[in-house]
């Protein structure tokens, strides 16, 4: 059985493509292990296959966290090993690290105060 989780960060922007009768979103997905100078980054060329892909293409953007699981596979370019992985489910953790694009918060209403003129002594209770 061929089943694989990760957590990472999109490299790049999810690029949405036709394959025939479907759609294909495909990504790179860079997944940190360790920590300081043991630190190392995995790369994993992503496809995500069906309209959940086309769905998911507009929030799928760089520097998006990503949890993801998926079908591990390795594939020879030019000489060079590349990690693949055929995405099953993908959940989207977190925003973008650039929040300037984002808006800001709502800030609440404010208490409206008590009337000042009660003839009643407040309760000490």
């Amino acid at each position: 059985m061929n089943n694989f989780s990760a957590t990472g960060r999109v490299g790049r922007d999810a690029e949405l493509r036709d394959a025939g009768n479907s759609k294909v979103l495909g990504f790179a997905l860079a997944v940190d292990s360790g920590f300081g100078n043991n630190k190392q980054t995995l790369w994993f060329d992503c496809s995500l296959w069906g309209e959940r892909g086309a769905s998911l293409s507009q929030y799928i953007v760089k520097g998006q966290e990503l949890a993801v699981t998926g079908e591990i596979g390795m594939a020879e370019k030019s000489g060079k090993m590349y990690l693949k992985l055929r995405v099953g489910d993908v959940t989207l953790i977190g925003g973008k690290p650039d929040a300037s694009k984002q808006k800001p918060a709502p800030k609440p209403a404010p208490k409206a105060a008590p009337p000042a003129d009660s003839d009643e002594d407040p309760i000490p209770f």
